[in-house]
C-alpha cells in the first residue's frame, strides 16, 4: 500500500472524528436546554429496564408459547389466571411465565438427579421422567393457589373497606369504586368489575356473564348482593343496622372460614405430595446398598424380582400421588375451567376412525349404564364429557397392555442377562465378594457361556451331552470328572433358565387383564373423587344457609329466586337444584318435592322443607327464622364440622401419602432380604449336613 493512499486514510478518519466532536457539542447545547431537561426526566420516569424481570417474563412467554410441550402447561395456566386478573393480558403473561419458569428451576434439577441415580436402569429412567410430567402440572397447581387464597385475603380488606366507603356514600356503587382505585390489588381489578357491571345499561345481564368468570363464590355473592341492595334500596333490620352492611358481614364470615380451613388444610396436607413421590428416587440407592452390604440378595435385585417389585411400587407411588391431589384439591378458580378447550380427547373423537372405535364401548344414549356414568361424572365434579371419559379409558387399557407387554419381555431379557453377566459363585451372607474372587467368578461365568450359547435354544440338552462338550473343549483340558460333573450341573441349570425366559401366552392374558384393570382405573378414580366430595356435602349446606340468610330479608325475594342462587353456588347439588329450576314453573310445590327425592342429606332436606313452606303457607322470613336466631350455633357448627373435614381429610392424605414410602422400605428392602436370607441360610446348612 502506497503512503498516498495512507496519507488519504488518515485524513479520512481525522476528518470523520472532528464531525463527531462539532455534532456531540450541538447536542450538548441542545440538552441543556430547560425543556429538552424536563422532556428527558418525563422519559426517564417511564423508561423499562432492559434487563427487568417483567420484560424478561414478557420475553419468556412468547419463547414457551411456541414450544409445543410447554405450550400446553402455558395455557392451561394462563385459563386459571385469566379468572383471577380480569382482562388484564399483561399481567397474566408475566404471571404466566414467572410460574412456569420457577416450576421448570425445580423440574430440571429434579430430571438431572433422576438421570445420574438412574443411569443404570433406562426403564426406571424413562418411568421416573414420564412422572414428572405429572409432577409439573402439581407444582403449577401449588402456585396458582397461592395466588387465590392472596386475592381472599386480599377481600378480607376489601369489604372492610367498603364498609367505611358505604357509611360515607350510603351508595353502593360509589362505594365499590373508592375503593377499587388501588391498582396494585388483584381485587381491584375484580371491584373495577362489579362497578362497571353495576353501572351498565343491562346491569342484570352482565351480572350474569360476571357469575361464569368470578374466581370465589364470595365475590359472586357480593356482586349479588350489591346488585339487589342498588335495585331495590337497603333497609334497616329491628337493631337500626343496615342490611347490606350486615350481609357483607355474613359473607366476611364466611371467608374467614374458608381461608382457616385452606390453611389447616395446606399445613395438613404440606409436602404430602413429595413424601408420596420421593420413595421412586430412593428405588436405586436402597437397591445398591442392600446388594453391597448383602451380596446374596443380588439375583433378587439384579433380577426378574426386583424388577417386579420396582414396577409395582412405581405403579403404587403413581396413584397414590394422584389420590393424594383428589384429597386435598381445594381451588376455586379450577372448578371455573369449563369445556371451552379442545384437548386431545375431543380430537380423537372427532377423528373417524376413532369415533367409531370410542362407540364401541361407550354405553347407548338412555340406557342405564349412560345415565349411571353421567351420574358419576356429575357426583365427582368432573369436567369430562362421557366421551372423553371412554377415549381416556381405551387409551389407558391400550398403553397399559403394550407397557404390561414390554415389562413381560424386559423382565426375560433381565433374567438372561443377569445369568450371562453375574460372576459364578457359592452366595456370601455378608459383604461383597472380594476383587479375586469376582474376577475368578466372571472367568467361570465366561466359560459357561460359551456352552450356554453353543446350547441355546435346544431344550432337549442333557447333562451328559453338556459333559461331553466340555472334555471336548479347551477350557476343561485339565480339570477332574468332579469338576466337570459339577460345572455340567451348573452349565444345565442356567441353560434351563435361559431356555424358559421367552413370551408365552399366559403373559399375553396377563397383559389383558392388566388393561382390563387399567380400563376401569379412570371410573375407581371418579368413585374415589366422589367419595371425597361427600365429606364436603355439609360445608356446601351451610353455605347455603348463609346465602338464604343474605336473601330472605330483601323484599321482592321469592322462593324461585332463592333456588335459582342455589344453583348459581352449588357444587355437589348442582344437579337436582337446576332441574328444580326448570320444573318449577310447571308447579314449584312438586318441583320441591322431587328436589327432596333427589337428595339423601339429612340438612338439606330441611332447607327444601322450608322452601316449601315458603312457597304456599308463610313468608320466606319466618320460613328461616331460626338462621338468623341461632347464626352464632350455625358459626360455631360450621368450624367444628370444617375441623372433621380436615382431620379425615388428613387421615387419608397421610394414609395414601405414607403408602409408597412403607411399600419401599418393607416391600423393596425388609421383606426380600428377610426372605433371601431365610433361604440362603437354609441352603448352607443344607450344604452342611450333606458335607458332614
Amino acid at each position: 500500500m502506497s503512503n498516498q493512499v495512507i496519507m488519504y486514510g488518515l485524513i479520512g478518519i481525522a476528518a470523520l472524528f472532528a464531525i463527531v466532536i462539532i455534532v456531540y457539542i450541538i447536542l450538548m447545547k441542545r440538552m441543556n436546554r430547560l425543556d429538552v431537561k424536563q422532556a428527558m426526566a418525563l422519559k426517564a420516569g417511564t423508561d423499562t429496564n432492559n434487563f427487568s424481570m417483567d420484560v424478561i417474563y414478557q420475553k419468556l412467554y412468547m419463547i414457551y408459547i411456541k414450544i409445543p410441550g410447554l405450550k400446553r402447561y402455558l395455557v392451561k395456566l394462563r385459563r386459571r389466571l385469566e379468572i383471577i386478573n380480569i382482562e388484564d393480558e399483561y399481567l397474566t403473561r408475566r404471571q404466566s411465565a414467572r410460574i412456569l419458569t420457577n416450576a421448570l428451576l425445580i423440574i430440571i434439577p429434579l430430571t438431572i438427579g433422576i438421570i445420574l441415580f438412574t443411569k443404570n436402569n433406562t426403564l426406571l429412567m424413562a418411568i421416573l421422567l414420564i412422572f414428572e410430567i405429572f409432577m409439573v402440572e402439581t407444582i403449577i397447581d401449588g402456585m396458582v393457589d397461592k395466588m387465590d387464597n392472596k386475592l381472599l385475603r386480599q377481600q378480607i380488606d376489601f369489604f372492610a373497606e367498603i364498609r367505611h366507603a358505604y357509611h360515607d356514600t350510603n351508595m353502593v356503587e360509589e362505594a365499590i369504586y373508592e375503593v377499587s382505585q388501588n391498582d396494585e390489588l388483584e381485587i381491584s381489578r375484580q371491584a373495577s368489575k362489579i362497578y362497571e357491571i353495576l353501572i351498565s345499561d343491562d346491569p342484570e345481564a352482565e351480572l350474569e356473564k360476571y357469575y361464569d368468570v368470578a374466581p370465589n363464590s364470595y365475590l359472586k355473592e357480593f356482586a349479588g348482593i350489591s346488585y339487589l341492595t342498588r335495585e331495590f334500596g337497603d333497609r334497616k333490620d329491628q337493631h337500626g343496622a343496615s342490611l347490606y352492611l350486615k350481609n357483607l358481614n355474613n359473607i366476611t364470615q364466611e371467608m374467614q372460614i374458608e381461608i382457616l380451613k385452606r390453611d389447616k388444610l395446606d399445613y395438613v396436607f404440606q409436602s404430602l405430595s413429595l413424601i408420596s413421590a420421593v420413595p421412586i428416587l430412593f428405588i436405586e440407592p436402597v437397591k445398591n446398598w442392600a446388594v453391597g452390604q448383602f451380596s446374596f440378595t443380588g439375583e433378587f435385585y439384579n433380577g426378574k424380582g426386583g424388577l417386579i417389585v420396582q414396577t409395582l411400587l412405581l405403579v403404587i407411588t403413581f396413584i397414590c400421588y394422584l389420590m393424594i391431589r383428589k384429597v386435598k384439591d381445594n381451588s376455586s378458580t379450577n372448578a371455573k375451567l369449563k369445556n371451552t378447550e379442545n384437548p386431545w380427547q375431543a380430537k380423537v373423537y372427532k377423528n373417524k376412525l376413532g369415533k367409531k372405535i370410542v362407540d364401541m364401548f361407550m354405553p347407548k344414549p338412555g340406557t342405564k349404564d349412560e345415565r349411571k356414568i353421567g351420574k358419576l361424572l356429575k357426583d365427582s365434579a368432573s369436567k369430562l364429557k362421557i366421551e372423553w371419559l371412554y377415549v381416556n379409558r381405551i387409551t389407558i387399557a391400550i398403553v397399559t397392555c403394550i407397557v404390561s407387554i414390554m415389562l413381560f419381555i424386559q423382565l426375560h431379557r433381565v433374567t438372561i442377562q443377569y445369568i450371562y453377566e453375574e460372576p459364578t459363585s457359592d452366595f456370601n451372607i455378608l459383604g461383597q465378594m472380594s476383587e479375586a474372587d469376582e474376577k475368578k467368578g466372571m472367568r467361570i461365568t465366561e466359560t459357561h457361556n460359551h456352552f450356554l450359547n453353543k446350547f441355546k435354544g435346544k431344550t432337549k440338552t442333557t447333562v451328559k451331552q453338556i459333559e461331553t462338550a466340555m472334555r471336548q473343549s479347551k477350557y476343561y483340558e485339565d480339570a477332574t470328572d468332579d469338576e466337570i460333573e459339577e460345572n455340567a450341573k451348573k452349565i444345565y441349570d442356567k441353560l434351563q433358565i435361559v431356555n424358559g425366559e421367552y413370551f408365552q401366552w399366559f403373559e399375553l392374558l396377563i397383559s389383558l387383564v392388566f388393561a382390563g384393570i387399567g380400563y376401569m382405573g379412570p371410573v375407581w378414580m371418579l368413585m374415589f373423587q366422589a367419595k371425597m366430595r361427600q365429606l364436603d356435602m355439609e360445608d356446601e349446606v351451610m353455605q347455603f344457609q348463609t346465602i338464604i340468610l343474605m336473601l330472605m330479608k330483601i323484599e321482592r325475594v321469592n322462593v324461585e329466586m332463592i333456588l335459582e342462587w342455589l344453583e348459581r353456588y352449588a357444587n355437589i347439588f348442582k344437579e337436582p337444584i337446576t332441574k328444580c329450576v326448570n320444573n318449577y314453573e310447571a308447579g314449584a310445590w312438586e318441583a320441591l318435592e322431587e328436589l327432596k327425592n333427589d337428595v339423601s342429606f339429612t340438612q338439606f332436606i330441611r332447607i327444601i322443607e322450608s322452601l316449601q313452606a315458603a312457597v304456599e303457607k308463610i313468608p320466606i322470613r319466618e320460613a328461616f327464622d331460626e338462621l338468623d336466631t341461632e347464626r352464632d350455633y350455625y358459626q360455631a357448627k360450621r368450624k367444628e364440622s370444617n375441623e372433621r373435614l380436615i382431620s379425615r381429610k388428613g387421615m387419608i392424605g397421610k394414609f395414601i401419602g405414607f403408602a409408597p414410602m412403607v411399600c419401599l422400605f418393607v416391600g423393596y428392602l425388609i421383606v426380600p432380604l428377610v426372605v433371601i436370607g431365610m433361604m440362603s441360610m437354609t441352603s448352607a446348612f443344607s450344604t452342611m449336613q450333606k458335607m458332614t
